[in-house]
């Protein structure tokens, strides 16, 4: 009988412990959970903060811009030699800034056309090649018109 008093106390005691473990594990899981809560939450906010902003920066351009399309500029790349680039783009520009726009158009061609032919396949691969390649043709552009180009975009960009 005493040994049975024993075992009933140890096993009362292991109850206890396992009981008092599941109450601290459901308490630092509550707590966690509620911090990481926060956390989701205080990124959700600072991203759609971001997205506000970026809504703000949107640029708008005053009635007297005007957008003039370079037309199709076709030619070949640098290497591999067989590769062919297509390019579509425009500029904006403030009416009246260039008293002949279109010859700063076919100068504005004809300086992307030379640089195009200067590149690879690997340098205009991926998001971030275009992104370089936008970036490089848009200073191209500033120099060619001297600054008076207020943006420049590239509407298609094909290369087989």
């Amino acid at each position: 009988m005493a040994s049975d008093a024993v075992s009933r106390r140890a096993q009362l005691r292991w109850l206890l412990l396992l009981a008092l473990l599941t109450a601290l594990a459901v308490g630092a899981g509550g707590v966690s959970g509620l911090y990481l809560i926060g956390q989701v939450e205080k990124a959700v906010d600072e991203r759609k903060r971001a997205e506000e902003e970026n809504l703000q920066r949107v640029v708008t351009y005053d009635t007297g811009s005007t957008v003039t399309s370079l037309g199709t500029i076709v030619t070949n790349l640098a290497g591999p030699g067989d590769v062919w680039v297509r390019l579509e783009a425009s500029v904006v520009v403030k009416t009246g800034t260039f008293a002949n726009p279109q010859a700063m158009v076919a100068e504005i061609r004809q300086d992307i056309l030379g640089y195009l032919r200067t590149l690879t396949v690997a340098q205009i691969e991926g998001p971030s090649g275009l992104s370089h390649l936008r970036e490089d043709l848009t200073e191209r552009v500033q120099v060619r018109s001297k600054g008076q180009a207020r943006d420049f975009f590239i509407e298609t960009l094909v290369v087989q």
